[in-house]
């Protein structure tokens, strides 16, 4: 949940074939971009697509499960009536009306303003002195280093919750910290 740049799903779907493994995507944090159609879109090269229906897509808390027909009976057989139980009516219509929502240019509009806005974010961060772990972003998700400010990810993620900004603190490569810390 913290890769900032476009992921190259048919890049992955070919790896995945020459070993003999599935490709599973969860694209919970991008499903709102690839439904509007400024980020990459995992389905066309994925076995599996999960998302959720809450965040990107500004639907209500629910999730999605897409994948190869081939794979249909197997995943139905594995979580229903199990995992998944009898549907929300509400929930299917506040499901369809963020559905509907996605295919209109507006939808698209405000997706593209979200990319652009968190590209101007990670400029302005690292003209403040902070580091992109990744170098830019090419999404609405970054990771930001913050050890040059003597900051953990715990500290900004309290400070900025508590000016009702939400952020995750994240491990970043060769991370020093703690999980719980980071």
């Amino acid at each position: 949940s913290a890769f900032a740049l476009k992921i190259d799903f048919e890049r992955l779907a070919k790896i995945a074939k020459s070993v003999g493994a599935y490709l599973m995507v969860d694209m919970a944090h991008y499903a709102g971009l690839i439904a509007a159609g400024v980020y990459p879109n995992p389905v066309p090269h994925a076995d599996f697509v999960t998302t959720t229906t809450h965040k990107s897509l500004r639907g209500p808390r629910g999730g999605v499960i897409l994948m190869k027909a081939e794979y249909e009976k197997q995943i139905n057989s594995a979580i229903f009536p199990g995992i998944q139980g009898g549907p929300l009516m509400h929930v299917i219509a506040a499901k369809a009306v963020a559905f509907k929502e996605a295919l209109s240019p507006e939808f698209k509009a405000y997706q593209q303003k979200v990319v652009d806005n968190a590209r101007v974010l990670a400029e302005t961060l690292v003209k403040r002195g902070l580091r992109i772990v990744s170098g830019r972003t090419e999404s609405h998700v970054m990771l930001v280093d913050l050890r040059a400010k003597n900051i953990t990810g715990k500290a900004a993620e309290a400070a900025l919750g508590a000016a009702h900004i939400t952020v995750n603190k994240n491990a970043i490569p060769n991370d020093p910290e703690k999980p719980f810390v980071t």
